[in-house]
């Protein structure tokens, strides 16, 4: 990470412990987190916790409920030191109590002074462990509008607020989301999600990020256009079928234009079928969970996002990053960080027409879609930049950690 990454503005920590012994005592935080499953909430959380020890201002700790995931590597090479776990099967049978004395009794050990919690099963499971380990700051996370939880983890989730001193939203519409659920404003702060431009560049030519994919190489000869969206296939709230309806109106008018599908989940065989239904089938391409998202990127012509609902898309901010031209559903964040007409188009969920006829114009008009690529990589730059993201977490704990100790 360059020193541009962790620096473009200043950063006042002005509560570092005296020195004793020769050694300054730096606050504790712990970084708890779901999983480490290719997921945006724990992407995010490794990259803070990431920022926080080059940062050096923290002693950073890092937790999950579930070990497992491809993301572990990552979290490991951080030398971070052990990182354990509280495995939960349920939040309420004989294990949780275990695993609640277990996570209990090591924040007491480890006297953490700021525990920070990223999704609902951390938040509930975080902020009751952190209430009776009497945590002096203890931050929950919303990232997500509707569509994720029932009404019974609803309750759940608005009991770990109240055990919440702060509780961050990515987005200002997830703020307005919790706002309506009770949640008081001054108990609200708004970190956006913070990303590393430079990950989603790639300086491969089009027809090595083509071979890369295992997509045709005679796409570059003949001309070929792609469409892409990446979003898991886990959750009907991502709408892939908004997405392939919209393609099938697209290959009606440009038959040079084929579709990059990358997620996994079990809603897959599914979304095959729906496409053969539609008749796309030969155009369109489920290339599963995608570990080269640069080359993926780098031959999109355009990228989609198709949600039903969300908190603040993590995908719409690698689109842009890799300046490329989005049409998004003007759902969550969305908003916040495509400005229609510039960057890219917002369309109503569900409107497949709609989205159709604007990813047609972008293609029909390269120097329109270039100029809102470039626009929108300068969005990134300057708005949603990992500094950014590390100077507002830092600040949020230095006045939470003031507060505490007055």
């Amino acid at each position: 990470m360059t020193q541009a990454c962790l620096h473009d503005g200043p950063t006042s920590i002005s509560f570092l412990r005296p020195f004793s012994h020769g050694v300054s005592l730096k606050p504790v935080v712990l970084q708890l987190i779901d999983s480490f499953n290719q997921g945006g909430s724990e992407r995010q959380a490794i990259q803070l916790t990431r920022l926080l020890l080059e940062s050096g201002h923290f002693e950073v700790r890092l937790a999950s409920l579930n070990p497992m995931g491809i993301l572990r590597p990552q979290a490991e090479a951080l030398n971070i030191g052990e990182i354990p776990s509280f495995p939960l099967t349920s939040f309420y049978d004989k294990n949780a109590i275990t695993q609640l004395r277990r996570l209990t009794g090591f924040l007491r050990e480890t006297r953490v002074e700021i525990l920070h919690t990223h999704d609902f099963y951390t938040n509930v499971f975080g902020m009751t462990a952190g209430a009776f380990a009497r945590v002096p700051v203890r931050i929950a996370s919303m990232r997500e509008t509707a569509g994720m939880r029932t009404a019974a983890q609803q309750r759940a989730q608005q009991m770990a607020y109240t055990l919440a001193h702060k509780v961050v939203a990515n987005s200002e519409a997830v703020r307005g989301k919790l706002i309506d659920r009770g949640v008081k404003r001054a108990k609200i702060a708004v970190v956006y999600n913070g990303l590393e431009s430079a990950r989603f560049v790639s300086d491969k030519s089009r027809a090595e990020c083509l071979e890369a994919l295992g997509l045709s190489s005679g796409a570059e000869e003949t001309g070929q256009r792609f469409v892409t969206v990446v979003a898991n296939m886990r959750h009907e709230v991502k709408d892939y079928p908004m997405f392939l309806r919209a393609a099938q109106l697209i290959r009606q008018d440009m038959t040079d234009v084929e579709f990059l599908l990358a997620g996994e989940g079990e809603l897959t065989e599914q979304l095959r079928a729906f496409a053969g239904e539609l008749g796309i089938e030969t155009s369109t391409h489920f290339l599963g969970r995608c570990e080269k998202v640069r080359e993926l990127l780098k031959v999109s012509d355009v990228c989609v996002l198709s949600s039903k609902a969300e908190g603040f898309s993590n995908a719409i901010l690698e689109y842009m990053a890799a300046g490329r031209p989005v049409v998004a559903t003007n759902v969550g964040g969305a908003g916040e960080a495509i400005v229609d007409g510039e960057t890219g188009y917002l369309v109503e969920s569900g409107d497949h027409a709609t989205m159709a006829a604007r990813i047609i114009s972008l293609l029909r008009n390269p120097k329109t879609a270039r100029s809102f690529g470039d626009r929108g990589r300068r969005v990134v730059e300057e708005k949603f930049s990992c500094a950014a993201q590390l100077r507002r977490t830092e600040q949020l704990y230095e006045s939470m950690l003031s507060e505490r100790n007055r």
